[in-house]
């Protein structure tokens, strides 16, 4: 009998979440598929390709962003619809209390959350690569422009009625090294090359030492200079942030070539923070459901669960942007980057176990 009831919840809520994630990714690919549109509106590209790239993305937006908050309007909704079907009481007289069936839909949230990061992240981030890569195939007739692979850095930026186009061979720490720069007229035309061993970009203000500087205007021999400033819309920051995607990286490369991630020039500590997001995963979502569940269970009747819904969407907010405080923390090193990830999960736990030992009573 209670393998037939655990059966009955978990596949209850497992059919709920499977909904409510098909709301968020219809939404999602509405609201994305407009920006791929402006996007691809002046580019020789094909009609479907908005729509394979929206698709591509939507998946990675799912498993990065809205599955905590997925799990937790999927526990609200499940618990608001046994609780009107009266099916909460009929579990009440087979024995189970409030706790247990929480402990079930929140070991179902664990679950979840493993499959996502152990099964869908690698697939998830292998589309978020191509989507990327294809995205910077059509990308040439845009003002600004950044490659990072392993065959080196590609910059392009138009100054004025002049463009400029770096490549390097790597990118370590703030210096890119063995650098070319050239600087087109708007006849596109190369007016100027400018070479060195290693550019300073901690700054807007690139910082080159030992210069050796090609005038074609003049004689085209090489200017040797010590010193010399470029102003760049680029930084390390930037370029960071930008372009070293972490959301291609998926959780076993993460795991297994983590090495290799920091000599591409990928920041340590931008990868620890992303290795305990994927492990603070699991007992998030286990959280949220136990969450949603304090709001919901304890209700009585309609106007109840409205103003509980009211609430726990506002809570959503709160949530959303508590996590972006923390790691906003963590970033300018207010405090680790590994507790701003774990914070937001610590605050929902803490809260938590205050209104666990109250639900069993109702």
């Amino acid at each position: 009998m209670y393998k037939v009831i655990n059966k009955y919840l978990v596949y209850g809520f497992l059919k709920t979440f499977l909904n409510v994630t098909l709301v968020a990714i219809a939404l999602g690919v509405i609201l994305n598929l407009f920006e791929e549109i402006e996007f691809f509106k002046n580019l020789n590209a094909s009609n479907k390709l908005p729509y394979v790239l929206t698709m591509m993305f939507i998946p990675n937006l799912i498993t990065t962003k809205l599955l905590p908050f997925i799990i937790f309007i999927s526990s609200m909704w499940y618990i608001i619809s046994i609780k009107s079907k009266k099916d909460l009481l009929s579990l009440k007289v087979f024995g189970f209390s409030n706790l247990k069936i929480i402990a079930i839909l929140s070991v179902t949230a664990f679950l979840i959350g493993l499959i996502t990061i152990l099964a869908v992240n690698p697939v998830t981030s292998a589309m978020i690569k191509s989507y990327e890569k294809t995205k910077a195939q059509y990308s040439k007739d845009i003002e600004h422009l950044v490659t990072i692979n392993k065959n080196g850095v590609w910059i392009k930026e138009n100054q004025g009625n002049k463009l400029m186009i770096t490549t390097a061979k790597s990118l370590n720490g703030n210096y890119l090294s063995d650098v070319t720069i050239y600087i087109i007229d708007n006849n596109n035309k190369i007016s100027e090359r400018i070479e060195s061993k290693s550019v300073n970009i901690s700054n807007f203000d690139w910082e080159i030492k030992k210069v050796k500087i090609y005038k074609f205007e003049d004689s085209g021999k090489p200017i040797y200079e010590e010193n010399l400033s470029i102003k760049s819309v680029y930084n390390v920051k930037k370029l960071n942030e930008l372009y070293k995607n972490l959301d291609t990286i998926s959780f076993f490369e993460l795991i297994n070539e983590q090495e290799k991630l920091i000599e591409k020039g990928y920041n340590k500590e931008a990868l620890n923070e992303k290795l305990n997001v994927f492990f603070s995963i699991p007992p998030f979502l286990a959280l949220m459901v136990v969450l949603a569940s304090i709001f919901t269970i304890g209700s009585i009747n309609k106007v109840q669960n409205l103003y509980y819904v009211f609430v726990a969407i506002l809570s959503c907010a709160v949530i959303y942007f508590f996590k972006d405080l923390s790691i906003v923390l963590g970033q300018t090193n207010r405090i680790s980057l590994t507790l701003a990830v774990w914070m937001p999960v610590l605050a929902i736990g803490l809260f938590c176990s205050i209104g666990i030992m109250q639900i069993n009573e109702k």
